[in-house]
């Protein structure tokens, strides 16, 4: 998986400590909850960019630009079923000190499972992401050019590529979460909600600091947490939330531990989520020390975290100038929804309607609605969405007739597949990338 920072790497890391920049880190382990209640979520505009509608301008892979009269790179994932026309969330993923863009993209060890941080896993090719490489490995941000650098690629990606302006989210681990942190601080109108795995410190800056952003920290308890946090209050008071002394695992507990804080502005969450460990990126519930990204409990918190946010509506596009900190995003929405599923099968082939109801308490402009279909089964024709791809999991996007889903007021898809005798109906249901409940 993605490794923690060399010995070498990490000397010069606790250097910078010393010289009066903290060091910070992250661990894990079980599965404990403590709730100090959620801040309620509102609908949030989706903004599409000027790339909608238009061939993609940037393809899968490494790319090279200039910044601040410097050549810097990044990698870029898109989609496999990238849709032009779709509004994608796109989400930063920041690596370590001594790592690299290749490392985050790839998984590293871990392979896909931990590649982007486990994000790419959790997406279901409903996220661009996105893993910029540092200068020297590492994210000094000296004279703020690593946050010019993540303007410049925000500007390009957005011309290019059709992007929700309210849907962009950063992470990153050590070095990569002070980034994030970084990010959170100067561009609170760009990014929806950041998290930061084991940052140490300020050590990227944090240029102004003071509007509000959902804001994720995870850390471990043997790794500098007073420095985690910090950060983290930071964003409870811009937030507007409930200070406290959240709880955290004992050493030796192996667990960890979720805080929802209360208080906090609707649609500016903070969370907080020490572990009971050191300077990890992927620790592992239950395992002293352990270190898998495929096994840790990180990705899934962190989507969940993400993905909170739905936008539901369409005002049109925005992007950051060359010394604007972007759109201004308003409160999000969670997306709830109920999904029932009727299915009518023969020898070889089935019918299924899916009946999908907006739960919530706003409308949605726009939704795709994802689902995993069983083993055997492949979709051959539908009506009130389009369908891709036609097996394993499948997208199904709205049709300009029904693009919005109105409170409790149920829209009725459905499909025509072939079977090789597995006529379940289908499982994973997720609209707009929020989980429903199926009946």
């Amino acid at each position: 998986m993605l490794r923690a920072e060399p010995p070498a790497r990490r000397k010069g890391l606790l250097a910078i400590v010393a010289a009066g920049l903290l060091v910070v880190g992250l661990a894990v382990t079980g599965a404990q909850v403590a709730s100090a209640g959620t801040s309620p979520l509102a609908a949030s505009a989706l903004a599409p960019t000027a790339g909608c509608g238009k061939a993609p301008g940037l393809n899968s892979g490494n790319h090279t630009i200039q910044s601040g009269g410097k050549s810097r790179s990044f990698t870029l994932r898109l989609p496999d079923t990238y849709d032009n026309n779709y509004p994608h969330r796109l989400a930063f993923g920041f690596h370590w000190l001594g790592g690299t863009a290749g490392q985050v993209a790839t998984g590293g060890t871990d392979g896909q499972p931990w590649a982007y941080y486990g994000m790419l896993s959790q997406s279901n090719n409903t996220t661009i992401f996105v893993a910029p490489q540092g200068i020297n490995n590492g994210w000094a941000n000296s004279g703020g050019e690593d946050v010019t650098f993540t303007d410049d690629m925000i500007r390009l990606i957005d011309n290019a590529l059709c992007v929700d302006t309210t849907q962009r989210f950063s992470v990153g681990f050590s070095y990569g979460g002070a980034m994030s942190y970084s990010l959170a601080c100067s561009r609170p109108n760009v990014f929806r909600a950041v998290a930061a795995i084991a940052a140490p410190g300020p050590i990227s800056g944090c240029s102004g600091g003071t509007g509000p952003v959902a804001y994720m920290g995870i850390h471990g308890v043997n790794d500098g947490i007073q420095n985690g946090r910090a950060l983290r209050d930071r964003f409870v008071r811009n937030n507007g939330c409930t200070a406290q002394n959240a709880p955290e695992p004992a050493p030796g507990s192996r667990t960890h531990i979720i805080t929802n804080y209360s208080g906090c502005r609707a649609g500016y969450p903070v969370v907080w989520a020490p572990f009971d460990g050191g300077h990890q990126q992927g620790p592992v519930d239950g395992c002293a020390g352990c270190e898998s990204g495929a096994r840790s409990w990180v990705k899934q918190e962190v989507w969940k975290f993400f993905t909170q946010f739905a936008s539901t509506s369409s005002p049109g596009p925005s992007s950051p100038g060359p010394s604007s900190s972007g759109p201004t995003p308003s409160s999000p929405a969670g997306g709830p929804c109920r999904v029932s599923a009727a299915i009518n099968p023969w020898n070889t082939g089935l019918t299924e309607n899916l009946t999908i109801t907006n739960t919530g308490s706003a409308p949605i402009n726009g939704w795709s609605l994802a689902f995993t279909l069983p083993g055997g089964q492949s979709i051959t024709s539908g009506w009130g969405a389009t369908y891709s791809p036609a097996s394993g999991q499948v997208t199904a996007r709205n049709v300009s007739y029904n693009a919005t889903l109105a409170p409790n007021a149920p829209v009725v898809i459905g499909f025509q597949a072939n079977h090789t005798g597995n006529t379940a109906t289908p499982t994973a249901f997720t609209l707009n990338g929020a989980a429903c409940t199926v009946d």
